[in-house]
């Protein structure tokens, strides 16, 4: 067998390697000293190796599939919300120039119109049955989708504590269908008056 060309740096981590290990092993220690001193002992033929059967491989965990949203949906939706609710107009006013009670007389309008928009075109309802501020316990392999722990989150399910929001789950989307050439990205066009 041929000597390896071991570099400077080899050497030393070898050396520093080689010192822990003496140090926290007799018998290494013993194996180093014999030899060092010339005495090492002719190996010892290793027993037969009985064959042993390979554990069966554990199944690959499934990858994670990461989906890739389109936008034209989210826009679909702003653009209906802009058209029964004018709330792109909304949003994009300054309010800064009217009085409280204009702002609130146009929320009202606005909100009014999202309701209408939201109730139209999805069946939205709450990811909890139990009312708001009602003490609830929480279970190991809970859904993180669904439920977000809040407050002083230590140590393992089962958690308790009280409901400060029931979330919300879509239970169905009935929003319509587009034509190939309808461009979503226009959510309201530009109006003309002639």
């Amino acid at each position: 067998m041929t000597e390896p060309n071991v570099s400077l740096l080899g050497r030393l981590s070898l050396a520093f390697g080689t010192f822990f290990s003496i140090l926290g092993d007799r018998e290494f220690a013993a194996s180093v000293l014999r030899l060092r001193s010339g005495t090492v002992p002719a190996p010892t033929p290793a027993p037969a190796a009985t064959p042993v059967t390979p554990p069966a491989p554990a199944p690959a965990p499934a990858p994670v599939v990461i989906k890739e949203a389109t936008p034209e949906a989210a826009l679909q939706l702003l653009g209906l919300l802009q058209r029964d609710a004018r709330f792109i107009d909304f949003v994009e006013e300054d309010i800064a120039k009217y009085s409280d009670a204009d702002i609130g007389a146009a929320a009202r309008l606005v909100h009014d119109g999202c309701r209408a928009t939201l109730r139209e075109h999805f069946t939205i309802k709450p990811v909890r049955d139990e009312a708001e501020g009602s003490r609830v316990t929480i279970n190991e392999g809970f859904d993180a989708t669904a439920i977000r722990l809040t407050g002083n989150v230590v140590g393992k399910a089962p958690f308790s504590g009280s409901i400060s929001h029931r979330g919300w789950r879509a239970a169905e989307v009935r929003l319509p269908k587009l034509t190939q050439s309808h461009d979503a990205t226009v959510l309201a066009p530009a109006e003309v008056e002639l």
